[in-house]
């Protein structure tokens, strides 16, 4: 660490200012004493006789000289000796003129207190190439974080409030104090809402906090719409909003998302000082725009939003359409796999132990009665493919509520298969909850040619998560009436898949 050092200042770090940042600063301000009124604490510890001296830098940061005579017999512990030293005079070997500009502030310190407290100011103090410098300028570092960390490293004392947790947790990583990061990520967990998820989000990932980030994810996922409807959602940057986007657990329709998506992007385009015109928010997007799901919507909710915003290309707009209107349906450049709003893993069993050829199909519809002895969400089902080599199949696929004969879940849809004994995913636009001990149908109705059938079929299927040992066990039973031959033993429908 050198005597000047004058890396980057982090960017988004002022929680006083107006938006998400702002509201948290005022919603939690009166948990924790501001650490820019840490200039004054040693005046509390300060004899009668003690004279103020103003800093030649900022007038208004007043240092104390206590005498030096017999001070240390006022103070009956270690630690209430050296949290006397914090920000005062008295012994002091070095010097931080901390800030830039008008907002420097000359703070004192003592090398071995900050030398045992950091591995970074023993190595700037004591390394091989170690400063002699009395005077040390820190031009990236806010004078209230790095009082806030010397008040840490010389009495323990946490002093951290919603304008200064994110300076102090860049402080604190700089120098490399983990123990004052822990108490920053905690301050920031508590104070973890909807309205400011995706601000911490973002500074979660910039300062390199994995399990602050997950947990601001999870509340992104609880709280989707609440989240996006922040005012500090369109300050996030690219790479957050794709991590977002990415997300198979977000608890909103595409529609809404897409609608965020263009609010992010015409504040994007105001940030690179672009027009916000339909193709400067394509461009701003990138990645992003590929991730909205836009075959999970209606037709109607496409019609009303996105085939008529000028984002999208006359090509995309039209394969979307067809996408949503003909069958065998033709392939698009977005995702078609739900989001279940849910967490964890994919899940899918298999019914069958063996796959043959052939099963023919004239309108009716496979059918399986299945039930599960705990609450699941299914997203899809595998089927069988052709064989004769990669086709086009056009296919409706249902999940009834077997004793109320209601369609809980339907998708109206296609898939194409390369003509082997495979399984071909086809999956519901929303997942479909499955209750214990239920009796459910499932559907699926098939056009196209002969496709390979499964046999040596298996009456319960149990699956056991490999991360919690949980089982989910299916119980399988003969569908009465028009089932196109499908039964327990052989035919269609070999896989469910599902979220648990």
């Amino acid at each position: 660490m050198a005597a000047g050092d004058n890396s980057g200042r982090p960017p988004c770090l002022n929680f006083s200012g107006p938006g998400p940042l702002g509201n948290t600063a005022a919603a939690v301000g009166a948990m924790a004493t501001p650490a820019s009124n840490m200039a004054t604490t040693a005046a509390s510890n300060a004899s009668p006789a003690a004279a103020p001296t103003a800093t030649p830098a900022a007038a208004s940061v007043l240092v104390y000289r206590e005498p030096v005579y017999n001070w240390q017999a006022t103070k009956s512990t270690v630690k209430e000796r050296f949290a006397f030293l914090f920000n005062n005079e008295v012994l002091s070997d070095v010097h931080f003129l901390v800030g830039k500009g008008m907002g420097v502030q000359r703070i004192p310190a003592h090398r071995f207190v900050l030398a045992v407290g950091s591995a970074v100011f023993d190595a700037m103090f004591n390394g091989g190439m170690a400063t002699t410098s009395t005077e040390i300028e820190l031009p990236d570092v806010e004078p209230a974080a790095f009082l806030a960390l010397l008040k840490f490293l010389y009495s323990d004392e946490v002093q951290i409030g919603p304008e200064t947790v994110m300076t102090t947790l860049y402080t604190a990583k700089k120098y490399a104090v983990p123990a004052l990061e822990a108490h920053c990520v905690e301050f920031l967990k508590k104070n973890l809402r909807a309205d400011n998820a995706f601000m911490l989000l973002t500074q979660a990932r910039l300062f390199d906090e994995p399990q602050l980030a997950s947990l601001c994810l999870e509340n992104i996922d609880k709280n989707t719409g609440d989240a996006l409807a922040a005012e500090g959602f369109t300050d996030i940057d690219l790479d957050t909003l794709v991590a977002v986007l990415e997300r198979d657990t977000l608890g909103v329709r595409e529609v809404r998302l897409f609608g965020a998506a263009v609010r992010w992007a015409e504040a994007e385009a105001h940030r690179q000082q672009l027009q916000p015109t339909p193709e400067n928010k394509r461009k701003v997007l990138g990645k992003a725009l590929t991730l909205i799901r836009f075959p999970l919507m209606t037709i109607e909710e496409f019609a009303a939003g996105p085939a008529q915003s000028n984002i999208l290309t006359d090509r995309e707009v039209v394969s979307l359409f067809l996408h949503f209107t003909v069958n065998p349906k033709p392939r698009v450049d977005f995702i078609d796999r739900p989001r279940c709003c849910l967490r964890g893993k994919e899940c899918s069993i298999t019914r069958f132990g063996q796959v043959e050829s052939r099963w023919g199909y004239s309108g009716t519809s496979d059918r399986i009665r299945f039930s599960v002895n705990r609450r699941i969400f299914v997203v899809g089902f595998g089927l069988y493919g052709s064989i004769h080599g990669p086709t086009d199949y056009q296919v409706n696929i249902q999940i009834i509520h077997t004793d109320s004969n209601t369609v809980l879940g339907q998708n109206d849809t296609g898939f194409s298969c390369d003509g082997s004994a495979n399984t071909f995913r086809v999956m519901f636009k929303e997942p479909v909850e499955i209750l214990p001990n239920v009796n459910y149908t499932a559907c699926a109705t098939l056009k196209g040619p002969d496709s390979h059938y499964g046999t040596k079929g298996m009456r319960k299927v149990t699956h056991e998560s490999s991360s919690t040992g949980t089982k989910t066990c299916f119980t399988f039973c003969y569908a009465a009436g028009n089932n196109n031959g499908t039964s327990v033993e052989d035919g269609q429908i070999p896989e469910v898949i599902f979220y648990t």
